[in-house]
């Protein structure tokens, strides 16, 4: 008789190989048949890259969703099966959705789950969420710091990225304004640029305004509670929202036809259990007219403790944002160093980019 880890073993072969099949005969698979493949990799710790080069060659026969994305990322998915999974969505939005919802049951645990708090203690817990982040803000101190911008480009609809620039800014925050200056692009220093002089894909507004945005009444947000989460070690309050486009304020550009169009969105936001405080928003845009360049477009921003003259603040850590148009995926990864308090003689000396944070210092869900 087989013991239960020889029978995952086994059981792991078998879709490797059914895999194996289906990609050389261009056969199709089902986002539940993708589900357990995942699911078993993780639970066979096979080598992420081996995963993602598999995932990559599967064409789904369905809709894959967000939601079963980062159910596998939680179950301990790698960053590259990760990745793989992303772009079979994209690829997938215009399939039929899943008949029924598929489940991601998580392996088992010692000790027993934290429960999901009742109705009235979700609400409560939404308020104080909303609280912290419309006063976010009001209490910002004034500040500098170096804004690092890695802009990538994956042609023909793979997802191997390739680096076309690195651009380092100042970025100064004062009295609730943002004001970027180009220090250097590619290691070169450049005099006299400004930031929307940039071209491309670019992003701003980090600081408050998107925070704000999905938490103001005049959004009209709905939100929902989704599960508790791990981030960095601390548990999380993980809550789905979504704007209508008729109460949005999110736009996209596309620079090579100068039009800019109002989208709704969508997506998760990840508060911290212990102050309450956003940690982590991921979002993706909606209603996209038919006929604007940009057929997607997704950010994720991660925050994190930075201590400033001796005192802690919650501000950006990084931000990743995704926009895909025809032929072409455009990703710029942005991260913030160098913070320190803004002042008549405050002075910070801006080298040429550093490298990019190690994994283990980013904001990755659960690590």
């Amino acid at each position: 008789m087989l013991s239960k880890a020889m029978r995952r073993c086994v059981q792991f072969v078998c879709l490797l190989v059914l895999l194996a099949g289906a990609a050389s005969a261009q056969m199709k698979m089902s986002v539940e048949k993708l589900v357990t493949f995942v699911k078993s990799s993780v639970e066979m710790k096979e080598d992420d890259r081996k995963v993602a080069d598999m995932v990559k060659k599967i064409q789904l026969s369905n809709q894959l969703d967000a939601k079963t994305i980062e159910s596998l990322q939680e179950l301990g998915a790698g960053r590259l099966t990760v990745a793989a999974l992303k772009t079979l969505r994209t690829d997938s939005a215009s399939l039929p959705a899943v008949p029924s919802p598929v489940t991601v049951v998580a392996p088992k645990v010692t000790g027993a789950p934290i429960p999901a708090p009742d109705a009235e203690s979700q609400q409560k817990v939404l308020a104080a969420i909303t609280q912290n982040a419309v006063n976010y803000s009001e209490g910002l101190p004034n500040f500098i710091c170096m804004q690092v911008t890695r802009r990538y480009v994956a042609q023909n609809g793979s997802d191997n990225f390739r680096l076309t620039d690195t651009i380092a800014e100042r970025l100064s925050y004062n009295e609730h304004h943002e004001d970027y200056k180009v220090i250097s692009v590619n290691g070169t220093p450049v005099l006299n640029r400004k930031h929307e002089q940039l071209g491309g894909a670019t992003s701003s507004g980090e600081f408050g305004s998107m925070l704000y945005e999905i938490f103001t009444p005049e959004s009209h947000t709905e939100f929902q509670w989704e599960r508790w989460g791990k981030l960095r070690d601390h548990v999380m309050h993980v809550f789905s929202f979504r704007v209508r486009l008729e109460n949005s304020k999110y736009s996209i550009t596309a620079e090579e036809v100068k039009r800019t169009v109002t989208v709704g969105y969508h997506g998760l936001i990840y508060a911290d259990r212990d102050t309450n405080n956003v940690m982590r928003i991921t979002m993706e845009a909606d209603d996209i007219p038919e006929d604007f360049p940009i057929r997607s477009a997704s950010e994720t921003l991660d925050y994190d403790t930075i201590s400033l003259s001796g005192m802690k603040f919650i501000l950006p850590l990084k931000v990743d944002m995704r926009m895909k148009d025809g032929r072409n995926t455009m990703k710029n990864q942005a991260e913030f160093r160098l913070y320190n308090k803004f002042g008549a003689d405050t002075s910070i000396i801006f080298d040429n980019a550093p490298e990019a944070l190690p994994e283990d210092n980013k904001n990755t869900e659960g690590k």
